[in-house]
């Protein structure tokens, strides 16, 4: 079976999931199944962990709030996790919800906020992030749930970046490009692991700016003749990446 049934529910667990072991529920998974789908003892749950793949599964009522998954047989195989770290400027609330989970959705690997000169969140939810991250992925057939890394600032980021990202090109997303044709430069590098920056709402300081076009690893892209807001030049980044060097080719 190449896809899931996308009128079956998805829930992502924690644990291994192993046919015929069955896996108790939390409550607020337990509640979700129970009382907002309205599901009945025996019902159909597709059940993924981002490491085994993804099963199908009977659910088992264990009383009037608790039930668990017993996996029946896997219907999709684990794939490989995608290698594309994409790095923004956090917005507030509902936007950076919104950005996190297409980001999701256009197959990334890894996010990592970073705090740029203008940028507006002055904290970052982590956990909230990490929560919109597997509702992304229970809602679209995601079976990589990637991974949400600690926040930083863009000069810890690019200090360190040779070490911490070896061969990894940084694709740096700035209106400021000459021409408005992004497929040009993305066609010309070279094949290796990709990184997606995305500034702030106010965009990138001038020094900032500056900084980033004088490093060897970084590539500047434009997104266009328009300016973009910073959820929507997200994405288009990953869009017109993974359509010209990514995975949708």
């Amino acid at each position: 079976m190449a896809h899931s049934d996308f009128r079956t529910p998805r829930l992502f667990v924690e644990v291994p999931i192993v046919p015929g072991t069955a896996i108790a529920l939390a409550r607020d998974a337990s509640n979700y199944l129970l009382n907002v789908l309205r599901l009945e003892d025996g019902a159909a749950v597709l059940a993924f962990n981002g490491r085994d793949g993804e099963a199908r599964c009977k659910l088992t009522l264990l009383g009037r709030k608790a039930a668990a998954l017993v996996p029946e047989a896997f219907i999709r195989p684990q794939p490989p996790a995608p290698d594309l770290l994409y790095l923004f400027a956090p917005l507030k609330h509902a936007r950076l919800d919104y950005m996190v989970q297409k980001a999701v959705e256009m197959g990334v690997g890894r996010l990592r906020p970073v705090m740029t000169r203008h940028t507006q969140a002055s904290r970052v939810n982590l956990e909230r992030m990490r929560a919109n991250v597997v509702e992304a992925a229970e809602q679209c057939g995601v079976l990589h749930v990637p991974s949400v890394d600690a926040d930083t600032t863009l000069s810890r980021l690019l200090d360190s970046w040779e070490t911490a990202e070896p061969g990894r090109r940084l694709l740096f997303c700035d209106e400021g490009e000459d021409t408005t044709n992004p497929v040009p430069a993305l066609t010309s590098l070279g094949p290796g692991p990709l990184a997606v920056l995305i500034g702030p709402e106010g965009g990138f300081a001038d020094d900032e700016r500056a900084r980033l076009r004088g490093l060897a690893f970084v590539t500047p892209i434009p997104l266009g003749p328009r300016i973009l807001r910073a959820d929507t030049a997200a994405v288009a980044a990953l869009a017109v990446v993974q359509a010209t060097i990514g995975d949708w080719r």
